[in-house]
């Protein structure tokens, strides 16, 4: 059984949840950690969790609200952390007591119960990666920022179960919005976010066949609202617009069964 749960998505910080079971033993991997000590107690507390049922962390990239948190987390709890050698240098993760294993784009890794696919994003950071995870039966994909959408993370999302993909901004309201020049283009450009098009024209561009879970993530707070990116998507998967769940800053979003 795969599942997963956000513990709170977007600019102020980011974590992720993946659970996958085989019989009475479950893995459990954080996808980041932009959030300190207090916070990410609490949010575990929610799933009645403890840092101690966490097995292995998988580290995107090293921009603040992805990796603030994981340094403070690698010292209180011994965990596998796995990241590309450009996040682990960009963000400072290094000392002999850090259990690192090195992943890369296209190569597979196997963590318990998991096996987790890196695949590398045009993204302004050192050497971001995205991931699809998947138990032997069942595969989730994880997609938060990426400036563009690519063949290459396209084919791998084809078959997928369920996914979780960034909706970062509706581009009307980053372009009348408050944000500087220079900051406005760096989210649209290439190595930037996803607006809610670019995340539907992705989700158009793959095999959706088995699809059956779609969860919309890392919504500005300024440049989007949760009411575009649902339409954004729905309009592609052919639903309601409410049965395309948000997983937001505060609350992330429920525990959801691949």
């Amino acid at each position: 059984m795969l599942r997963f749960c956000s513990l709170g998505s977007g600019s102020e910080g980011n974590a992720l949840l993946i659970e996958a079971s085989e019989g009475l033993f479950a893995t459990r991997m954080l996808v980041d950690n932009g959030f300190g000590p207090r916070q990410l107690d609490e949010r575990l507390g929610r799933l009645g969790l403890t840092v101690d049922d966490l097995d292995a962390i998988f580290v995107t990239h090293e921009h603040s609200d992805h990796v603030g948190g994981v340094s403070a987390l690698l010292k209180r709890r011994s965990l596998a952390l796995l990241c590309s050698a450009g996040t682990r240098n960009a963000a400072g993760l290094i000392g002999a007591e850090v259990d690192w294993r090195r992943v890369r784009d296209g190569a597979a890794i196997t963590v318990g119960a998991m096996q987790v696919l890196p695949l590398a994003v045009p993204h302004d950071a050192a050497e971001p990666l995205q991931l699809v995870v998947t138990d032997g039966d069942r595969r989730l994909g994880v997609l938060t920022d990426i400036g563009v959408p690519t063949t290459a993370v396209a084919r791998a999302f084809d078959g997928l179960n369920a996914m979780l993909i960034e909706c970062n901004h509706d581009p009307e309201l980053l372009r009348n919005g408050a944000y500087p020049p220079f900051l406005k283009a760096r989210i649209a450009g290439d190595r930037g976010h996803l607006s809610n098009a670019q995340a539907a024209q992705l989700l158009d561009s793959i095999d959706r066949s088995r699809l059956n879970r779609v969860v919309a993530a890392h919504l500005s707070r300024q440049n989007n609202r949760p009411a575009l990116a649902r339409a954004a998507l729905a309009s592609v998967l052919g639903c309601a617009d409410e049965h395309v769940i948000v997983a937001d800053q505060s609350q992330g979003c429920r525990w959801i069964s691949v």
